[in-house]
């Protein structure tokens, strides 16, 4: 992190940040004093605007959205036209992130390696992540002003109303939610194109509503 001139480490349910930590840290045992400690995801993630999962493992097929990735050279393009705070997520070195976890999530990186050995260590997924985004943000990219929390969560409600008021099946409901959020992850829309689509979606209810009405 210090290597990447980035110092905000959250850390859900750590181990004991003990010696041999602070030895194993060397130089930077700046990032363990300043580290902040959470007891549940939910709770670390809540003042995070948007929020990147990690993971080794990817879908087969495009139907699995959960699982369905972008590369880390599509994200390190796009990231620092974010509005807001943005939060890596890496998992636990054995088992990487839990299906609930990723799904709080607006998207998911995955690292392209071999089929014969694909899981990185930990450490290392880090590394080259954070090597990929600070080359990224010393190219000095165009940045856009891009839709925040609140309009991401009001964009989400209406697109979950649209598919009631439609009577989607509801079986098929959380995994069409799912969908809607990785391609709203992956385009990282501007304001611009967030007012669009809310226009759309509330004329849309609107004249849904009336016609049920009637």
């Amino acid at each position: 992190m210090m290597n990447f001139d980035f110092d905000k480490l959250y850390l859900v349910n750590p181990c004991e940040l003990d010696d041999e930590c602070y030895i194993r840290s060397v130089h930077a045992h700046k990032l363990l004093d300043r580290a902040k400690i959470f007891s549940s995801f939910e709770d670390a993630v809540k003042g995070i605007d948007y929020l990147i999962a990690t993971s080794s493992i990817a879908s087969k097929t495009d139907r699995k959205h959960l699982r369905n990735p972008v590369l880390l050279e599509e994200i390190s393009e796009k990231i620092y036209e974010v509005e807001g705070k943005v939060g890596l997520v890496f998992g636990r070195e054995d088992y990487g992130l839990y299906n609930d976890e990723i799904a709080a999530c607006d998207v998911m990186l995955r690292i392209p390696t071999s089929e014969s050995y694909s899981s990185l260590n930990l450490s290392h997924s880090v590394g080259l992540v954070l090597y990929s985004l600070y080359i990224r943000k010393h190219l000095e990219p165009k940045k856009k002003r891009t839709m925040g929390k609140i309009e991401k969560k009001k964009l989400f409600e209406f697109f979950s109303e649209l598919l009631d008021e439609v009577d989607y099946p509801e079986h098929k409901k959380e995994k069409t939610k799912i969908m809607f959020r990785r391609v709203m992850g992956r385009s990282i829309p501007s304001k611009w194109e967030y007012h669009t689509l809310m226009g759309v979606l509330n004329d849309t209810l609107k004249k849904l509503k009336k016609t049920k009405v009637k």
